[in-house]
């Protein structure tokens, strides 16, 4: 199964340990196209060495080669909810991860979408039993 996951890049990289952990969690079931998300050393500035457009071609490429699409979406970010979006166009199977915090607030656009597997959770293992419920439900199908 490929496995295409989001999570902020130029929106802001406080939680890229923890995208680092969901990936490596997500290699069990699969092959996850966009590894590079969980690196520690991906700055806010993005993928060195490449244009803009090389990374958007890329990205949605990988995007339309994926069976699932995971995307922790709790740090706002416009390119998770632009890949969110061509994903649902698409017809694939997404799941949003989400840690509800004070002061912060879903966007309607995700929180809205009947298309979209919705997932709140407070710690690292919530979110891990239910990409497997999911991932289980899948490949039993």
């Amino acid at each position: 199964m490929n496995i295409y996951f989001a999570g902020s890049i130029r929106g802001g990289r406080e939680d890229a340990a923890l995208y680092a952990r969901i990936i490596d969690f997500l290699k069990q079931f699969g092959t996850v196209f966009t590894e590079h998300i969980g690196d520690s050393t991906l700055t806010d500035q993005g993928d060195e060495g490449f244009t803009d457009r090389q990374i958007h071609d890329r990205d949605v490429d990988w995007l339309m080669a994926s069976d699932v699409i995971v995307a922790e979406v709790t740090t706002i970010s416009t390119g998770v909810g632009y890949e969110i979006g061509r994903a649902v166009a698409a017809g694939k199977r997404v799941i949003c991860l989400y840690r509800p915090q004070p002061g912060k607030r879903l966007s309607a656009m995700i929180a809205g979408c009947p298309l979209v597997i919705l997932i709140h959770y407070q710690h690292p293992e919530e979110a891990e039993s239910a990409i497997s419920r999911f991932f289980s439900r899948v490949t039993k199908n």
